[in-house]
């Protein structure tokens, strides 16, 4: 099954884009991978993709990775039979041959998404010529134009935009809410040609919480053309303030106590910059604006989002931060007051000049991974399985896959519990060609899914606490029953692909943690003097980082067909 001419000669264990691709080749019409031969691959007829985290070598009675320089330790690794050994996953021992080490994807100091890796490839050559073309033919029909980066419908669903009921008929506006009128074209045509453009004002709201959930407490409004502040104002919250949430909101009671502006009234006020009378329906930019016109609680339909028209530099469906857009395409620094928050001005104005910097420059500026679309527009485009559009694909995990990774499935499945995940799996088994699926039961038992340091919430540094020997066991079996579950329903010629991603990630967490914590007490203006010597991030620390992540990034990859 392995190209033993190839795999030997590799410096690095199969990545995750390596597995993509094996994916695509089987299912879609990719060109074949050079580490594994699949004969007859038009004869599979479906693909099953599970990521599972926390699937050791110890499990499977693999041998330790090899230290000497003289082993190639990327091979695949022969599994011993379930007679041959005692194994708490005998369905793994008694399916697969091999297990093939894999490499996460990321930099020395990082573990990027495995997703985000799986689920994003490279476009053909043929696709990106095509893909240039558009763009240049975009970029002449609209000139200078804002218009060109106004959401589409399915963006804003996408995003979770809050819809005039006139656009579709997918948000029933709770009491309090009000939406813009719907534009009239029409009437448009009959305006002098000066004012037949719609305006543009860009906008950004900042919170508190009270005991209903977060509520207005400050919006600022900006003229695009001219960058003059057209509304700034503090809002009074209908209820008693708990938290004024001022790290990031800039809000303070001494600043709130003088508000006497209400929701209602914010709302009529943007109505009328809005719906203006005698010229078309004005456009509202923002980053991450659906956000802010839920604490508006206002439904718009002509919205620009710089969090969308620009990318993240690992791609979708990540968004970029405000605040390194700015730094990155605008080269200022903003939201840098520390506790002292956000200030809504500075952060509407960095939204202006992202979309100035937009318009000047062309779609095509800002943006990261261009060439890159998301596995089911590639599988979307093959044309070797009754032509295109017949790969049907489901996504099957926690959470709500439909507006991350899944977004662009057939079928996107959200579950809450491993167990949900295969009856996921199992119901659409019949109408779908690839599934993938995520079983998290395993890793969150060992403790492995810990959440993403940031400055705010940093993850708790110290020893990895393991989970007993009997509650260990109990995830081992309840996983190897939900893969005896699985394989059972699958029909003849299906492949299984099982991947784990990556290793122990808590380590690597942790020392990522009390950096994020030292780098940011020393951007506050903290000197290290001040810090107790158990905060400090040494050289020293910095090469255990770069250790554990190593350690983090490998994995193992389980390769078959019913």
């Amino acid at each position: 099954m392995y190209v033993n001419s190839e795999i030997v000669k590799r410096k690095d264990a199969i990545h995750i884009d390596d597995v993509r691709d094996l994916v695509l080749h089987i299912i879609a019409d990719a060109p074949p991978p050079n580490w594994v031969k699949v004969e007859n691959a038009r004869s599979i007829q479906r693909v099953v993709t599970l990521l599972i985290p926390g699937i050791q070598p110890d499990f499977l009675a693999l041998p330790p990775r090899p230290t000497s320089a003289t082993v190639n330790p990327n091979i695949p690794i022969a599994i011993p039979l379930p007679n041959d050994s005692i194994t708490p996953l005998p369905f793994i021992a008694s399916t697969f041959s091999h297990a093939c080490p894999t490499r996460a994807p990321g930099d020395q100091s990082r573990m990027f998404s495995v997703l985000g890796s799986f689920f994003q490839g490279p476009v053909s050559g043929e696709e990106k010529k095509r893909r240039i073309e558009a763009r240049i033919a975009s970029e002449r029909a609209f000139d200078k134009d804002p218009s060109l980066y106004l959401l589409s419908l399915q963006e804003m669903i996408e995003n979770d935009y809050p819809i005039p009921s006139y656009m579709a008929d997918v948000f029933e506006k709770p009491d309090g809410w009000v939406e813009t009128p719907q534009p009239v074209s029409d009437s448009i045509l009959l305006l002098p040609h000066d004012k037949q453009r719609s305006r543009v004002y860009a906008i950004d709201c900042e919170m508190c919480l009270t005991e209903d959930g977060k509520e207005l407490t400050r919006v600022c409004i900006i003229d695009y053309e001219s960058g003059i502040v057209v509304y700034d104002t503090l809002v009074k919250p209908p209820k008693p303030v708990i938290d004024y949430l001022t790290k990031w909101s800039g809000i303070t009671e001494a600043s709130l106590a003088t508000a006497t502006t209400t929701l209602a009234e914010v709302q009529t006020h943007l109505l009328t910059l809005l719906a203006p009378a005698g010229r078309p329906t004005s456009t509202l930019v923002g980053h991450s604006l659906e956000s802010d016109l839920k604490a508006l609680r206002f439904c718009h339909p002509l919205c620009i989002d710089t969090a969308l028209i620009y990318h993240h530099p690992r791609g979708r469906p990540l968004k970029p931060g405000l605040a390194w857009l700015t730094k990155k395409w605008c080269h200022r620094e903003i939201q840098t007051r520390g506790e002292g928050g956000h200030d809504p001005e500075e952060d509407a104005r960095a939204c202006v000049d992202l979309l100035r910097l937009k318009v000047q420059n062309g779609a095509g500026f800002g943006e990261f991974k261009t060439d890159y679309e998301s596995i089911f527009e590639r599988m979307a485009r093959a044309s070797g399985r009754g032509g295109q559009g017949t790969v049907r694909a489901a996504v099957v995990d926690h959470g709500n896959p439909s507006v991350m990774h899944g977004a662009k499935a057939t079928t996107a499945i959200g579950c809450g519990s491993d167990q949900e995940v295969l009856d996921g799996l199992t119901q659409a088994i019949p109408a779908h060609e690839f599934l993938f699926g995520r079983f998290t039961g395993l890793a969150d038992t060992m403790g492995w899914l810990t959440p993403k340091a940031t400055a705010e919430t940093p993850v708790a540094v110290g020893a990895p606490t393991e989970s007993s020997p009997e509650t260990l066991a109990s995830a081992q079996a309840t996983l190897n029953a939900h893969l005896v579950a699985l394989y059972a329903s699958l029909p003849a010629r299906t492949a299984v692909i099982i991947f784990t991603g990556h290793s122990d990630p808590r380590r690597m967490a942790s020392l990522n943690a009390r950096k994020v914590a030292f780098e940011s007490a020393i951007k506050s203006g903290k000197k290290a003097e001040e810090m107790d010597r158990s905060e400090w991030w040494t050289a020293s620390d910095g090469r255990a980082l770069e250790e554990e992540v190593e350690k983090a990034k490998r994995g193992l990859l389980f390769l078959g067909i019913k």
